[in-house]
């Protein structure tokens, strides 16, 4: 049975409702995703039926105000949803995170009453599935160089370009997607799957996010009424304020990862049995063991430290760089050690360790890679620019 650490006892810090709320999303992990998580990991598919089933635990657009189908909880609340459905695989707390923080957000951020009413109940349900638009093929850390464009056509914009590396775009219903004006000013549109030259070709042949739908969006002259314009925000501020949200919740969820990584081995350790004993009692397996406890429950408290600052609005983008940064490079540490610990066995399906670590290795590079993550904190402990 899954025991995650807790050394600090930061549950202590979390109140009633938060501990009700990881419950319900970790017994949903435990019957529904577990049993069939290797298996859609392997067959390199994304299970999509339990879509439906994230929107009725709540798990989209939490801190969404109810009115448009939310829950109307914390940023804390957010992040320990994170935390249960990334146990379960990086691929379901993508697909929540990106549904939530890049496609719920900037409707409800940027977005007019009738956006939110007709978009956002139908996201929150899970009834629509949202994809979000930004990573082009040839630029990724650069989003201000990006090629996709609109033009208006009086009536209508007319939208022309194509994005990389887009969770959920085979499987979309929606997209918010950033593109430049005539005037070159990036703009957010909300794309519909029905209109016409808009193409979702899935991306497949990856080692990585196995279980999660990959895709690119491509629009060929695909008209876009007028009234899908995300009319309340210019600038690149609308989709780094998007990612501020996605990376805080990457911040969090990367630790259910690390924490079943370090579970299963130490739970392995203990029944593994070499030269008459459990490998528990060997040196350098408590040296692994003690490392990472200590480097989860660092996590534990980063995360929740930023989470604070989320509920007053006062954590910065570099702060929450950080969190992001160290959270994920601790994790693939930890799923590294991990599979040592279990020898061969680590790579295989029967056990977690090497689907999280492979799924790391994505999340490490998505939403900002690891270095300009490094480089943001450098900026602004410096104040000057390395890129």
């Amino acid at each position: 049975m899954y025991n995650p650490p807790d050394y600090y006892l930061v549950d202590e810090l979390l109140t009633e409702e938060h501990k009700l709320i990881r419950k319900a999303v970790r017994d949903w992990v435990d019957r529904s995703v577990m049993p069939v998580i290797d298996d859609y990991a392997q067959r390199h598919e994304f299970p999509k039926h339990l879509i439906r089933e994230m929107g009725e635990i709540g798990a989209f657009g939490p801190y969404i105000p109810e009115k448009y189908g939310g829950v109307g909880m914390d940023q804390i609340a957010y992040g320990v949803i994170m935390t249960e459905l990334e146990r379960g695989d990086s691929a379901i707390r993508s697909a929540a995170s990106v549904q939530t923080s890049l496609v719920m957000y900037p409707i409800y951020a940027f977005g007019n009453e009738a956006q939110r009413m007709k978009y956002l109940p139908k996201l929150a349900s899970g009834e629509w599935v949202g994809a979000f638009g930004l990573t082009e093929p040839n630029h990724g850390s650069d989003p201000g160089s990006m090629l996709t464009r609109f033009e208006d056509k009086g009536d209508h914009y007319l939208l022309n370009g194509s994005k990389m590396w887009i969770t959920n775009a085979p499987i979309c219903d929606v997209a918010v997607v950033w593109a430049k004006d005539e005037s070159g000013k990036v703009r957010g549109l909300i794309v519909e799957r029905e209109m016409e030259g808009f193409t979702t070709p899935e991306t497949l042949k990856k080692w990585s996010l196995r279980a999660s739908a990959t895709g690119e969006l491509v629009f060929d002259n695909v008209k876009i009424p007028k009234e899908n314009l995300l009319s309340n925000v210019k600038g690149l501020k609308g989709p780094l304020m998007c990612l501020n949200s996605a990376r805080y919740g990457i911040a969090w969820g990367v630790m259910g990862a690390a924490m079943d990584c370090y579970d299963t081995a130490l739970r392995y350790s203990l029944e593994r049995k070499q030269f008459g004993k459990p490998i528990a009692s060997f040196q350098l397996q408590q040296k692994k063991l003690a490392e990472m406890v200590t480097d989860i429950t660092k996590m534990q408290l980063l995360a929740w430290r930023v989470g604070i600052l989320r509920n007053d609005d006062r954590a910065t983008p570099a702060q929450i760089s950080m969190a992001k940064r160290n959270n994920v490079e601790t994790a693939l540490k930890i799923a590294r050690e991990s599979r040592q610990i279990l020898g061969a066995m680590g790579i295989s399906g029967d056990f977690p360790i090497m689907r999280h670590m492979m799924n790391l290795e994505s999340v490490i590079t998505y939403e900002g890679t690891h270095d300009i993550h490094l480089l943001i904190t450098g900026m602004d402990v410096t104040g000057i620019a390395a890129f």
